[in-house]
């Protein structure tokens, strides 16, 4: 959306100082600084000055871009002049001329956000100046523009000795500024360098401890699997004995010499246990323990618990019920790490449960490919302030029941960290008096580490696959970089993600991607300025950036430079249609064919559901789908993918479907694709006639059906092949 707010037209020489003071006044009402004022000034001084100066004339043009915040000053200087025949020679800086020839180029270029030039020898010259309001500048209406416009009116023209009046005391107030900052950054630069002693010091003092720290966790790691092993063995054989003499293996025993076996043998087994945590956390730290991921069916699990379990309940008090998980898939995880986590559940459960019920459950989790295991107790229940300490190592909680049954104060930390380890977390609900609910939320299928996507760093950065096609995704939600990945799984883009704008400037250096997905929505970041700094830095102009987000202002994104705009979500086939669009150059570099093996189906329709009807109808034939959402986007694919059947709604906005059969039909590339039509309307004789003459079909929206759709693509198109409906997920 656009509001035009002002045009100066470049005369004579006097309306060159016009525009530079209309500009200074345009940003100071739109609430730009004193600085920013003189910077927007300055620059249109110079494009104007220069079309005044190659072209006798010219038109300077005011416009507000964009409905969303901050928006867009755009200024437009266009000449019908002889061009610019060395532009790039001047943008570079290596143009000498006597006039001064581009050096206003170069300097406005410097003092806006973004500058844009087109030029034509012969024909003239536009340059677009562009500036992105503040974050803290309102939302300015089509009623407040007017009145800034009213206000521009009331607000008489300067003469040239005020303006160079002006000019003089802003050069002054400059000059005020820097020897300011220049005598702050002297005393800044002494402090800095007394600073830097001490840092230095620090940081050598830093790195001694850091490696004594780094000697201690190790040899505290080696202590603990070393004394784990080493208490394994007396422990067992205590275990072992004792058995033996409670089996009466060699002859009977008193009543109190069973008494005290038992009270040995319960106390090894606690010690044992205590030894087992203090190994399993020791793995963990080292980073020594695997998970080992097999198929298997929680309700076999849940058999052996039941087994397992039933043994120590205390007494018939205490029921313990394992509900049915028939409904549940089969998981794809390390059973072992699983069944330890929900054993040690429920031990504490019999622990601090005296009477009621312990309930075993499972259910798929929150997110979609997550179970959810839960024991619940009718137990003595946790404190709030508490629930969160027992998941800390050798923590436990004091109370009557808890001094009688003594625990370890590992298992729940253990459990934590193994759970954490399948991908997934542990969590717990109490209430004092009432129970505890313990919950293991884990991936039904485990991926492995290298699927998960976190902070890039190291050689992992540029680790691209060979001939595949790196694409920079910038998004801070992790679930939507996860299911892009799985969007492009298979094709020749490989996916590299970065949370934020810092991450991505590194991987932009690292990588040079081929292109880049972008979402305006950044948790603070300033993304519009990042867009207009990405196509304005000569080495990233290049680099096509499709902008995914939710808020929903394309004009500004295209007018900052995006190469596409797609409001979320974005379905797989548009996503893939556009980067192969945008990155068609980068295909072939990478040795990657332009085309995929399967032919490509465009549809161009203005109605999101009907398109997705007509996926639905395709989705049993081996083709690659892709989608427009109006006439123009449509013959822009047309072009760049050269399908082989085009489906064409007829009334659309802006572009009109029959306006497009007449572009397809006027171009080359494009005549000999065969078009159907798709209409909601009842078509006259003569208008079904002439259409008919320029495509290879027309049918009406309310009468397609597979039947129809199955007899029109083995007329049009023998190529396209059926296959079965569920290899193609939509």
């Amino acid at each position: 959306m656009s509001f035009s707010l002002l045009t100066v037209s470049l005369t004579y020489e006097d309306d060159v100082v016009a525009a530079r003071q209309r500009a200074r006044q345009i940003a100071g009402l739109l609430g730009f600084d004193q600085q920013d004022q003189t910077r927007i000034g300055t620059a249109v001084s110079e494009i104007a000055r220069n079309a005044f100066r190659y072209a006798r004339g010219g038109i300077v043009e005011f416009v507000i871009e964009g409905h969303t915040a901050p928006q867009l000053l755009l200024i437009r200087v266009s000449d019908k002049g002889p061009g610019i025949a060395d532009l790039k020679q001047i943008l570079d800086g290596r143009y000498q001329s006597q006039t001064g020839m581009g050096l206003g180029l170069i300097g406005a270029k410097r003092l806006m956000d973004q500058c844009e030039i087109r030029t034509e020898i012969g024909k003239g010259t536009t340059v677009w100046l562009k500036k992105v309001l503040s974050t803290r500048s309102p939302l300015w209406t089509a009623a407040e523009i007017q009145r800034v416009v009213d206000q521009l009116v009331r607000q008489p023209a300067q003469s040239i000795q005020e303006e160079l009046r002006q000019q003089n005391h802003e050069l002054l107030q400059a000059l005020e500024e820097l020897k300011a900052r220049q005598e702050e950054l002297v005393s800044v630069n002494q402090e800095l360098e007394d600073t830097n002693r001490g840092v230095v010091a620090l940081y050598a003092e830093l790195d001694e401890k850091a490696d004594h720290l780094r000697r201690a966790d190790q040899l505290k790691s080696r202590f603990l699997s070393n004394m784990s092993h080493e208490f394994r063995t007396p422990l067992n054989s205590i275990l072992a004995l004792s058995g033996l003499l409670l089996d009466r293996a060699d002859g009977d025993l008193t009543g109190e010499q069973d008494k005290q076996v038992r009270y040995i043998r319960k106390g090894a087994e606690s010690l044992l246990d205590l030894v087992n945590d203090l190994l399993d956390l020791a793995k963990i730290e080292a980073g020594k323990i695997d998970v080992r991921p097999v198929e298997f069916e929680l309700a076999n699990m849940f058999s052996a618990l039941r087994g397992m379990l039933k043994p120590l309940l205390a007494s018939t008090s205490v029921t313990l019920v394992f509900e049915e998980t028939a409904q549940l898939p089969t998981l794809y995880t390390d059973e072992g790490k699983v069944s330890q986590i929900v054993r040690n559940f429920l031990s504490n459960a019999i622990k601090f449960t005296e009477r009621g019920e312990i309930r075993v459950t499972a259910a798929t989790g929150p997110q979609d490919g997550d179970v959810t295991i839960s024991v619940a107790d009718t137990g003595i229940g946790i404190k709030l302030e508490d629930q969160e300490h027992i998941f800390e190592d050798f923590t436990q909680i004091d109370g009557p029941v808890q001094r009688r049954v003594h625990g370890t104060g590992l298992g729940l930390p253990l459990c934590r960290k193994l759970a954490l380890l399948l991908g997934g977390g542990v969590s717990v609900q109490s209430q004092i008096g009432i129970g505890s609910t313990f919950r293991l939320t884990i991936p039904i299928q485990h991926h492995r580490q290298e699927e998960t996507y976190s902070e890039p760093t190291g050689a992992s950065i540029i680790d691209i696959e060979h001939g595949r096609i790196p694409i920079l995704v910038i998004d801070d939600e992790p679930q939507t970089c996860l299911l892009y990945e799985k969007f492009l799984r298979d094709t020749p883009f490989h996916l590299v993600a970065a949370s934020n704008l810092r991450q991505a400037d590194r991987l932009v250096q690292a990588v040079r991607p081929s292109a880049v997905i972008l979402d305006i929505l950044l948790g603070g970041d300033e993304t519009w300025q990042w867009l207009a700094r990405m196509k304005s830095d000569h080495r990233t102009s290049a680099i096509p950036i499709l902008v995914v987000t939710t808020v929903d202002d394309q004009a500004k994104g295209m007018a900052l430079g995006a190469s596409a705009y797609c409001v979320k979500p974005l379905d797989r086939l548009r996503l893939q249609a556009e980067l192969t669009r945008l990155t068609a150059g980068s295909a072939e570099s990478n040795g990657v064919s332009k085309q995929t093996d399967m032919p490509t189906v465009l549809i161009v329709e203005d109605d999101e559901s009907y398109r997705y009807v007509i996926k639905r109808h395709m989705a049993e034939y081996s083709c690659h789908v892709v989608e427009a959402a109006h006439g123009s986007e449509g013959m822009h694919l047309a072009h760049e993918l050269h399908p082989k059947l085009i489906w064409l709604d007829l009334n659309m906005p802006e572009l009109s479907g029959r306006e497009v059969l007449e572009r397809l039909a006027s171009s080359p590339r494009t005549q000999n694709i065969p078009v159907v039509i798709l209409t909601s309307q009842t078509l006259s004789a003569d208008e079904r006639s002439t259409l008919e003459r320029t495509t290879r079909g027309i049918i009406r929206k309310d009468t397609l059906s597979d039947e129809v759709m199955k007899r029109a693509l083995t007329e049009i198109t023998p190529g396209i092949a059926m296959r079965r409906r569920a290899s193609i997920p939509l």
